[in-house]
């Protein structure tokens, strides 16, 4: 079967101004290649498009015309909420150009909401809920849709949800990601600036689920439970992005990396006995990650570690992200920057709860912990996260999928009196960050580790400067 897997662009950045984003940040989508790369072992002919990869063209229409051009059987969409309606508006223009073409889509929207999806969206023909390498290899070899675990498919009229398919209990039985069916990989998937030393840069997710229960959190895909690659497995994917693409950076975007320690034990011991010349960035938990870990990770060529803080309120913090804790917070970001390594913060601003107080408490305690690097997002609410059921108790919700994307403000919570509010004390969150004194020469102290991003920075320069007048605060 002739498979074209689709990664539609959505909408990432504000109203009214032009997307910059992929300019700062253009992350290869990993779940389609997995699938990609599982189809095509068994023996399908497969085509990846990335609507914001560095060679797509503008457009559902442009986008969707290249899609018909590989004349495809089958074409599968990976769907944020954001990048939902920009794919079904591509499918839409596949179906009336050729009606006999399947579409399918899955990912962490369609996995939240279900069959209501084929109700109201006509064009799509199946759902995949979970993961998708078996679901869509069973679909792709030809057998019946009422005997596909994991699908929701039309009877007709009627709309079936099969039973949920159990997860792949092995993922070293999976095949590395084909992310040779990138246009410019990976030399134009660039990492965040400032976020490594060597180029080029690759990205990789060595575990899926997670047992904690953060309240704003979408488990829709991947559940709670938590499966992960063997460390041996790991390397032999490291090595693989290294020889045969020259990669020498790999961020890991896994929630939970450090969680088993002897997988860890055993990746760095490989990476140290066997040295590839690689840096590494990734994330830890507060409260997780004692000497000792922090000392192999050192030792294996980790570069910078990524904490999942989200406010500065303790109340705000029990609400949301439990068994994290402030002063755990500090304690782990000095123990982090006394190994070598760098700290680098995420936070959420416009959590239900927040008020002026609290931001400001956010704020000042970000600039307390010294951190490397931060980045703030913007609360977004999402259908599977286990907020959403009472997210209108807590403030006004603007439910537009376009926009949920975390850069844009589409909730508002009850103590805050506006968007406009919550939008100049994020800017000026933004901007007192990064024009602290104590950041300012943390940063100038790497200023030749930051070479090359400096030159990148250059070279988009126009963008950046435009990215930069968007966080400025209002007068």
């Amino acid at each position: 079967m002739r498979i074209v897997l689709v990664h539609p662009a959505g909408y990432n950045w504000m109203p009214g101004r032009k997307d910059v984003a992929a300019v700062a940040n253009r992350m290869a989508p990993l779940g389609l290649l997995s699938i990609a790369a599982y189809l095509e072992k068994s023996g399908h002919e497969v085509f990846v498009h990335d609507c914001l990869g560095p060679k797509a063209v503008p457009g559902t229409g442009a986008n969707s015309r290249i899609v018909l051009e590989y004349n495809p059987d089958l074409v599968g969409f990976s769907a944020t909420t954001s990048g939902f309606l920009d794919g079904y508006d591509m499918a839409v223009r596949i179906k009336e150009r050729k009606p006999g073409i399947k579409t399918i889509f899955g990912g962490v929207h369609i996995s939240s909401l279900g069959g209501f999806l084929l109700e109201k969206f006509k064009h799509i023909d199946f759902l995949c809920m979970g993961e998708g390498e078996l679901t869509l290899g069973e679909l792709a070899d030809g057998r019946s849709p009422e005997d596909i675990d994991g699908l929701v498919w039309r009877d007709n009229e009627q709309i079936v949800t099969n039973p949920p398919r159990e997860h792949i209990p092995d993922l070293d039985a999976l095949p590395f990601p084909a992310y040779e069916k990138l246009k410019g990989f990976p030399g134009q998937y660039n990492l965040p600036l400032f976020s490594y030393i060597n180029t080029p840069g690759a990205t990789m997710i060595t575990s899926r689920g997670c047992p904690y229960q953060c309240s704003y959190c979408d488990r829709s895909v991947f559940k709670r439970g938590y499966r992960y690659n063997s460390a041996e497995f790991i390397y032999e994917h490291v090595l693989f992005l290294n020889k045969r693409f020259g990669v020498r950076h790999v961020t890991i975007y896994d929630d939970l990396f450090t969680a088993h320690r002897k997988r860890i034990t055993k990746l760095c011991d490989l990476l140290v006995s066997k040295p590839l010349n690689m840096n590494f960035n990734c994330a830890v938990r507060t409260g997780h990650a004692d000497d000792e870990l922090l000392e192999m990770l050192k030792s294996a060529g980790f570069l910078q570690l990524s904490l999942g803080i989200e406010t500065g309120d303790p109340d705000l913090m029990k609400a949301h992200k439990p068994g994290v804790y402030i002063e755990e917070v500090k304690d782990t970001v000095r123990r982090i920057q006394a190994k070598g390594l760098r700290a680098k913060g995420l936070f959420m601003m416009g959590l239900p709860g927040e008020t002026v107080e609290s931001i400001q408490k956010t704020s000042d305690f970000v600039i307390s912990l010294g951190l490397d690097d931060m980045n703030m997002s913007k609360f977004t609410p999402f259908h599977g996260a286990p907020l959403w059921e009472t997210i209108r108790e807590h403030g006004e919700l603007e439910e537009d999928w376009r926009k949920m994307n975390c850069l844009n403000f589409v909730f508002l919570p009850k103590d805050i009196d506006s968007k406009e509010t919550l939008t100049q004390l994020y800017n000026k969150h933004v901007k007192r960050f990064y024009t602290d004194p104590g950041w300012r020469k943390r940063f100038n102290r790497r200023i030749w580790e930051h070479r090359k991003s400096l030159w990148y920075a250059v070279k988009h320069l126009p963008g950046f400067l435009y990215a930069m007048r968007s966080f400025e605060p209002e007068p």
